[in-house]
């Protein structure tokens, strides 16, 4: 089935691109979403005569995304779950989790923006993208702990360890370095 797609998806093209998708595909998701219209003579002349408003759209909506995504730079959102003395999850984290946490936070995100490969089922932090426009993702850290207190915790021990880390590099460079040539 032919398309016109009426904003860039990932894999698949840009604003403005007629592309072959299975029916499926189309009938399911880009023509409900209205992502895509159905690539036919009138279709496109419409397509046509309104593209730059299309794109203009398209545009506010990225700098918008853009601007979210500036302010949930080096976001850490904390997820409180019970778990085993293992570290195992009695149940598990899902997108949706995330999204609330998101929203906690105070931040308006779409339902579809966390992206996990799977739950997350064991205590610790993971980097979870977020897209918030298909030309604009970006990765907020999210630690699963017990309790709000093991979470403070951690976050001190990591902060620690990162200043630790920064003084031994600037120690690195401000060693004198040997020339092996000179012998």
């Amino acid at each position: 089935m032919e398309v016109i797609l009426l904003e860039r998806i990932e894999r698949l093209g840009q604003i403005g691109d007629v592309v072959s998708v299975k029916p499926g595909f189309a009938r399911n998701y880009l023509l409900p979403q209205q992502k895509a219209m159905r690539a036919t003579k009138a279709n496109l002349a419409l397509f046509e005569t309104q593209r730059a408003q299309i794109e203009a759209t398209n545009l506010k909506r990225r700098e918008e995304a853009e601007a979210i995504a500036a302010k949930m730079e080096g976001l850490r959102l904390v997820i409180v779950r019970q778990a085993a003395e293992t570290g195992q999850l009695y149940g598990s984290v899902t997108a949706r989790d995330i999204r609330d946490a998101a929203k906690d936070a105070g931040y308006t995100v779409e339902k579809t923006a966390a992206h996990l490969n799977q739950p997350i089922k064991a205590l610790g932090t993971y980097a979870v993208p977020f897209a918030l426009h298909p030309e604009v993702k970006v990765e907020v850290e999210v630690m699963v702990a017990r309790s709000l207190e093991e979470a403070e915790r951690a976050q001190k021990a990591a902060t620690e360890e990162a200043e630790e880390e920064a003084v031994e590099a600037d120690a690195e460079a401000e060693a004198p370095v040997e020339d092996e040539t000179a012998e």
